[in-house]
C-alpha cells in the first residue's frame, strides 16, 4: 500500500509540475477584479470568427444598381477580360502592310549635287532668234458701222472706220467717217494719227484731221488726243482739233458693248462736239452744238462679221442750231438702221 501510495503521489507532483510551467501564477491569488478583463467570462473566438460578429450590419442600399453583381476587374487589368474575343477582334490590322516609320521615308541614295554640266543641260544659252516670236508688225480694220435707212425725210448711208497699223508700243491710226444721202455725198473725215502706248490701257494720239462736204472748201486742221478702255471697260476716245474757222474743237465719243448672250451683243454709243467758233458755211455754231446717241444690236455669225439693227437720235444745240434753224432744217433727227460690222 505504501508502495503504491508514494507511487500516485510522485504522479500527482509531475502533473502539477506541468502544470507551473505552464502558468507562472500558478498557485498564487489574483487580485485583478472581474471588471478588468473585458473577456472574462467569455469564450475565446474562434480563428475563422467573423469579426463583425455580434455586431449589427448595415442593410445594402435597395437603390444599388450593382447588388447582386459581380464587379468587374480594374481597368488596370485586361480590358477585355470576360469577353470572348473572335479572331479578328485580336488585331484590326491582321493581314494588312504597315506603313513603315518616319525614318524609312528618306531616300535610300542621297540626291546629288547638281554640278555645272547640270545646270548648263537645264538652262541652255539661247541663240539671237532661236525661239519663234509674235510678228513685231500688225494691223486691225474694223468696220464698226456701215449702215443705211429710209425714213420720211429720205434714204441716206453711214460709214465709220477705226484701223491701226504697227506693234504693241507705237502705231499709225486711221479713221474715217461720213454720209450719203438722196445720192450725194454728204460731209466727211479723215484722220492720219500716230499713236504711242502710254499704259497698258491708254494711248496718246496726235496727227491731222481732213474734212470735206459739199461745195465747202476743205479744212485741214491738227489733232490731239487720248484713247483706250476706261474702267468697266468703256471705249473711250477724248480729240481736240485745232485751227481753221471754228480755231479749236473738242469732239469726245464713248461706246460700250453689252454682251446678252455670246453672240447676240447690244452697243451703246454716245458722240458729243464743241467748238469754239462758229464756222456757219459747215454749219457748226460756237458751244455745245452736235449730240448723236444710238443702240444698235448685233449677232456675230462669227467673230469677224455680225449683222445688226439699231436706232440712231441726232440733235444740234446752241448756237449751231439757230444756224440749222435760218437755214430752213430740222434740229432733230430720228432713224432706225441697218447694217453690217466686220473687220480683217
Amino acid at each position: 500500500m505504501k508502495r503504491i501510495s508514494h507511487t500516485l503521489l510522485f504522479i500527482a507532483l509531475a502533473a502539477s509540475g506541468t502544470a507551473f510551467a505552464q502558468d507562472p501564477h500558478a498557485g498564487h491569488g489574483t487580485t485583478m477584479s472581474p471588471a478588468a478583463d473585458p473577456h472574462a467570462g467569455h469564450a475565446p473566438p474562434k480563428a475563422n470568427a467573423d469579426a463583425h460578429a455580434g455586431h449589427d450590419m448595415p442593410a445594402a442600399p435597395k437603390d444599388d444598381p450593382h447588388a447582386g453583381h459581380v464587379m468587374p476587374q480594374p481597368p488596370a487589368q485586361d480590358p477585355h477580360a470576360g469577353h470572348e474575343m473572335s479572331a479578328m477582334d485580336h488585331d484590326a490590322h491582321a493581314g494588312h502592310a504597315m506603313p513603315a516609320k518616319a525614318a524609312s521615308d528618306t531616300p535610300r541614295e542621297p540626291i546629288p549635287v547638281p554640278t555645272a554640266e547640270d545646270h548648263a543641260a537645264a538652262f541652255p544659252a539661247l541663240k539671237p532668234h532661236a525661239m519663234e516670236h509674235a510678228p513685231a508688225f500688225n494691223s486691225l480694220v474694223v468696220f464698226d458701222h456701215l449702215e443705211g435707212w429710209d425714213n420720211d425725210r429720205g434714204s441716206g448711208q453711214s460709214w465709220g472706220v477705226n484701223a491701226w497699223f504697227g506693234n504693241d508700243i507705237d502705231r499709225l491710226w486711221v479713221r474715217s467717217e461720213g454720209s450719203r444721202s438722196d445720192g450725194t455725198l454728204g460731209d466727211w473725215s479723215v484722220d492720219a494719227l500716230y499713236g504711242r502706248s502710254i499704259s497698258p490701257w491708254w494711248d496718246a494720239v496726235a496727227g491731222v484731221r481732213h474734212d470735206n462736204g459739199r461745195q465747202i472748201p476743205d479744212l485741214t486742221r491738227a489733232a490731239i488726243g487720248f484713247q483706250g478702255m476706261s474702267p468697266y471697260k468703256f471705249e473711250v476716245s477724248a480729240m481736240a482739233y485745232l485751227g481753221g474757222t471754228r480755231k479749236a474743237e473738242l469732239a469726245v465719243e464713248a461706246e460700250y458693248d453689252v454682251l446678252l448672250t455670246n453672240r447676240l451683243i447690244l452697243q451703246p454709243v454716245i458722240e458729243a462736239s464743241i467748238a469754239a467758233d462758229d464756222d456757219p458755211r459747215r454749219g457748226v455754231g460756237s458751244g455745245l452744238g452736235h449730240v448723236e446717241a444710238g443702240l444698235r444690236l448685233r449677232y456675230e455669225i462669227t467673230r469677224r462679221f455680225a449683222p445688226y439693227v439699231g436706232f440712231v437720235h441726232e440733235r444740234k444745240f446752241g448756237r449751231t442750231a439757230d444756224i440749222h434753224r435760218d437755214a430752213g432744217e430740222g434740229t432733230r433727227e430720228s432713224r432706225w438702221v441697218a447694217g453690217i460690222r466686220f473687220w480683217f
